[in-house]
């Protein structure tokens, strides 16, 4: 098993994450200029958010989850025929099953509005509007659908440049369609619907030529009594599950934050923009690593378990790396990347206030929120995921009960500090089940070694601490921001070389795309 290829497959899925993340604010930024928080733009959201949450409990993760584990097994070329067979049941299974779901899902859409949106029937037009858009949306459900399947095929022969620059698509098709709506459609927002529609094509196009080098064929389906077709759905019912109890947690984290009278006016906007930052090192490097490792731990799995170990590791120690000195630069800077960001316009000093305490809670757990996405795909890669659901479950009644409790004292502080709390408990049951499974992977050597990183973490945090309130006062702020952050870079660079062993190693490695 070589960390090269753990390496590249993370920075092709790493760098397109970024870019989509980057895209996905200027998309933002497009449409709030275009069309602001207008009733267009809530009916916009609105019916874009119903085929997405179908699209969270059925879509990348649960898919990835199911199918990689499965189809890694018959990657070999004397498995040739069992693959072709396996792949293409999946995808039409998904064709048929998703088709269904979306003609009942247009349909219904009148239902279905007035279930999320109920305010909305106060308005007619609004929700007359609603209902049309959600009609044209609601094939997203079938692309994005389709196209997860051909990601989770594609990961499993270690293929992610087309899975990674699909997002990027879907941003480039929105900002363009919001452009050209404005200028040439009497009604805007329809323009933005069917960028939607686009984007989903463009999705799912690009995946075709790397199904096809693969082998891949769509064929109808007369066999649906493939053993792989049924231990892929006992994998993918319990990862449905999983999905929703994370949908679950967002919505506990919302209702609790909108509940203003406890923790004040704003809280559901600081929460929804700390996220924002959080996300990105999380995504650009957390998430980007567990898809790139998934097929790889399915195959050690199904082989060595020394090598199937060393895998994990590396990929805990990995985390641990990027992950705990991001914790202590977003904690320390965490006012001033609010203020840069978003402060102007309407976002005032109070909303910098309070969304930079969330951010700076949240960032306590950002370690957990990363380490949970190596080991929950470590328990996919034994075949297990009933484990991850019944732990998320019972993390998400402690995220529920902190929420409750440390709302009242620390306000919107409070709901990120008891995400950060849940999480940090979820990722150590993970990883004390876990041991059951091929050993204990915290012992001596992963102790020391987290100790090293917290210590060279630390010259790093008291770099940029000194260097952001003592120094560059005359520079504008943005240019101050880009100073200070390359200097705790620089010096945590440093301190790897100078104090790391095998710190420096991984380091390299990630550096040089070489072990």
């Amino acid at each position: 098993m070589s960390t090269n290829k753990i390496v590249k497959s993370t920075s092709v899925i790493g760098l397109f994450t970024l870019f989509s993340r980057v895209l996905g604010f200027i998309r933002d930024i497009v449409i709030a200029k275009l069309f602001g928080t207008s009733l267009a733009a809530e009916a916009f959201f609105v019916s874009f958010r119903i085929p997405n949450m179908l699209r969270n409990l059925v879509g990348e993760g649960s898919v990835n989850a199911a199918v990689v584990p499965v189809v890694s097994d018959y990657t070999e070329e004397e498995k040739h025929q069992d693959f072709l067979s396996v792949s293409n049941s999946v995808m039409f299974i998904a064709l048929v099953f998703l088709s269904g779901i979306t003609v009942l899902g247009i349909i219904f859409s009148p239902f279905l509005v007035r279930l999320i949106a109920p305010g909305f029937m106060q308005n007619t037009y609004q929700l007359d509007l609603t209902i049309k858009l959600t009609r044209i949306m609601f094939p997203y459900l079938l692309l994005i659908g389709l196209t997860a399947c051909s990601m989770g095929i594609l990961h499993s022969f270690k293929s992610f440049f087309s899975s990674a620059i699909g997002p990027c698509l879907l941003n480039v098709s929105l900002i363009a369609s919001s452009i050209l709506a404005a200028n040439f459609l009497k009604e805007p927002i329809y323009g933005l619907a069917i960028g939607v529609i686009v984007g989903g094509i463009l999705q799912l196009t690009i995946q075709l030529p790397y199904l096809y080098r693969v082998g891949f064929r769509l064929k109808r389906v007369r066999d649906f009594m493939h053993p792989a077709i049924r231990l892929m759905r006992n994998l993918l019912i319990p990862r449905i599950f999983g999905s929703a109890v994370y949908q679950l947690n967002i919505f506990v984290d919302t209702l609790c934050a909108s509940l203003s009278f406890i923790v004040g006016s704003g809280a559901v906007a600081a929460i929804y923009y700390a996220n924002r930052i959080i996300q990105f090192p999380l995504a650009v490097f957390g998430i980007a690593l567990a898809q790139a490792i998934l097929p790889m731990m399915s195959q050690a799995a199904s082989g060595d378990a020394k090598e199937f170990r060393k895998t994990v590791v590396f990929a805990l120690e990995s985390i641990c790396l990027i992950m705990i000195p991001a914790t202590l630069a977003l904690a320390i800077l965490a006012q001033p990347i609010i203020k840069i960001l978003f402060q102007r316009g309407s976002f005032g000093e109070y909303a910098t206030a309070i969304t930079s305490s969330a951010l700076l809670f949240y960032s306590f757990g950002l370690f957990a929120f990363a380490g949970i996405k190596i080991m929950v795909s470590a328990f996919h890669a034994l075949k297990d995921t009933k484990t991850p659901v019944k732990i998320a479950a019972i993390c998400l009644v402690i995220n529920a009960l902190l929420n409750f409790i440390l709302m009242w004292k620390f306000k919107v502080a409070g709901i990120a500090l008891a995400s950060s709390i849940s999480s940090i408990t979820q990722f150590l049951l993970l990883l004390y089940i876990f041991k059951d499974k091929i050993g204990n992977v915290v012992n001596k050597d992963f102790i020391v070694y987290i100790l090293r990183v917290v210590f060279i973490s630390g010259i790093m945090a008291t770099v940029l601490y000194f260097s952001w309130n003592n120094l560059f006062f005359g520079v504008n702020e943005i240019l101050r921001l880009v100073i200070v952050i390359i200097l705790g870079l620089v010096s945590f660079c440093m301190a790897c070389l100078l104090f790391g062993s095998k710190e420096k190693e991984i380091l390299l490695s990630w550096i040089s795309g070489k072990k």
